[in-house]
């Protein structure tokens, strides 16, 4: 009876869902499923693109791992968050203040977090500032391609970029590139196998 109410109520959550990102001004793609919901928070001058197939697990009903959440997607003046095709999120955090993007076919799993920027300045005397000083906080964009498998409760920071077919281990701390085809993990990231493919997506 409990899973037969999960699922009705991910029925009600994933049309809910759909309509919820279009209003805000999310270009979203066909098959979106949302098993919960999501939140969203975004400048009138940002930008929101998924493509077909998006995924999404959202609090504590749903991907039972541990450190249940929804996802949510912060998206800041003039930032670009872009979602390709049939991609999984769960419980996945991005904080987008000027650009990430994500590959087709890549799962993040529970309880990731992607960053592309510092959030505060590293100035002691900015931070202390009332109101406190964003205006040189660090910003770099962050790319992941497709094919992309990012473990659990991983934190991805400003600047990287993960090549195609990667694996990121859960917990890991990705502070630098990660080579299309390689397995890293660990805090800070570091390269725990080369080429697991046989071949590398181009």
């Amino acid at each position: 009876m409990k899973i037969a109410r999960r699922g009705a109520w991910a029925v009600f959550t994933t049309r809910y869902t759909r309509l919820y990102l279009r209003a805000s001004g999310v270009r979203l793609g066909k098959g979106c499923r949302s098993n919960g919901v999501p939140e969203l928070e975004m400048s009138l001058s940002g930008n929101f693109t998924a493509g077909d197939g998006l995924d999404l697990q959202n609090g504590r009903h749903y991907n039972m791992i541990g450190r249940q959440q929804p996802c949510f997607f912060i998206i800041g003046k003039h930032a670009t968050l872009t979602i390709g095709d049939h991609v999984g999120l769960s419980g996945t955090a991005i904080v987008c203040h000027q650009s990430v993007a994500i590959g087709d076919h890549t799962c993040i799993g529970m309880n990731c977090v992607i960053y592309d920027t510092d959030f505060h300045d590293l100035d002691y005397r900015k931070r202390a500032m009332i109101p406190e000083d964003y205006s040189d906080v660090r910003k770099k964009p962050v790319r992941i391609g497709r094919h992309v498998f990012i473990g659990a409760h991983s934190t991805i920071l400003k600047g990287v970029t993960i090549g195609d077919g990667a694996i990121v281990g859960a917990g890991a701390v990705v502070t630098r590139d990660i080579p299309a085809g390689e397995i890293w993990g660990g805090n800070p990231a570091r390269c725990l196998q080369t080429k697991h493919h046989e071949e590398v997506f181009a």
